[in-house]
């Protein structure tokens, strides 16, 4: 009586991203191809190795863990899998360590593989791959491994020719939106928000916004008007202060602009001049440059496409 009465507070207190994850392979709304060909793999008990790799939010977690499912029973689950995850050092050592230590054990009360589930394996280094790939050669007898990743280049190819691939495509529109209306059915919201409708109670554009850290399109806007119509030291200033006081990153500021640069009535050679600017920002904020330095380059580049514009026009 005690774990039925627990079940529905957990699950109420299940973020919604987990609260309403596949169980089953029947489950998942998409891909059909490659669901039936992993069925039959379990099916026929000769489940390879796997590698699954797409663009993220396809379904590559839910599918493999959802076949873990179904190839264990819930008190074997923890016993029979091991899932790491972008959170987990991906270095050499948790190679050696904790993946080789459950590769290399079997279970005494349970025939059959155990599973190894590498999520964002992309991110794991050269030597840590190389190591993964012995160990795969050398418990294949005993343990099957699925490695998920959003960039197959960066799998490499020893890692790659050793797996069956599985390519994991973008949702239509058509296949998620049934889902969603499912999960706004079952919560009774109008906006699939959960953290919104947990922090402000009323779910509006402004509070969504703000509660994931997102511009406001008006501070976007804002930000556009000192840009284009102040001196450069005016929108410098300007725009430090706004994105310190709500906390914005400029990677969000960026993408927010790029969308908004697309609907200002720029001649077309002097669009392309100011995203490739933009673009170069970008990058260089990836590359782990200073926030700082780079906004004063952002706001330089509309600065001077701004006086490009007034040149022509005289």
């Amino acid at each position: 009586m005690a774990s039925t009465s627990k079940t529905p507070l957990q699950s109420r207190n299940l973020p919604w991203v987990e609260k309403y994850r596949p169980q089953k392979l029947d489950d998942l709304i998409s891909h059909r191809d490659i669901l039936s060909t992993i069925q039959r793999f379990v099916r026929e008990d000769r489940l390879p190795h796997l590698l699954l790799y797409g663009p993220p939010g396809t379904g590559k977690t839910s599918t493999i863990l959802a076949c873990a499912r179904q190839l264990y029973k819930d008190k074997e689950f923890n016993s029979m899998v091991l899932e790491l995850n972008a959170s987990d050092d991906r270095g050499i050592d948790v190679v050696r360590g904790p993946i080789l230590s459950f590769a290399s054990t079997r279970t005494i009360f349970k025939k059959g593989f155990k599973l190894v589930i590498l999520d964002e394996a992309d991110a794991m280094t050269q030597d840590a791959q190389n190591a993964l790939r012995r160990v795969i050669e050398k418990f294949t007898e005993n343990t099957r491994f699925c490695l998920i990743c959003n960039y197959l280049s960066k799998i490499i190819p020893a890692l790659q020719s050793r797996c069956t691939r599985f390519r994991f495509g973008p949702l239509s529109a058509d296949q998620m939106i049934p889902r969603l209306r499912h999960v706004i059915q079952e919560e009774r919201l109008f906006v699939c928000f959960q953290s919104t409708s947990m922090a402000y109670g009323k779910v509006t554009e402004d509070s969504v916004y703000t509660c994931t850290g997102q511009p406001l399109r008006s501070d976007i806007a804002n930000i556009l008007d000192w840009c284009l119509n102040k001196d450069f030291t005016s929108a410098y200033k300007q725009i430090l202060q706004l994105k310190t006081l709500k906390g914005l990153a400029l990677h969000d500021i960026l993408t927010e602009l790029h969308l908004l640069v697309h609907r200002v009535d720029f001649p077309p050679a002097t669009r392309m001049t100011l995203l490739v600017k933009l673009a170069d920002v970008e990058h260089r904020l990836a590359s782990g440059t200073d926030e700082k330095i780079q906004l004063s380059s952002m706001v330089g580049a509309f600065q001077e496409v701004r006086d490009l514009v007034v040149s022509e026009a005289s």
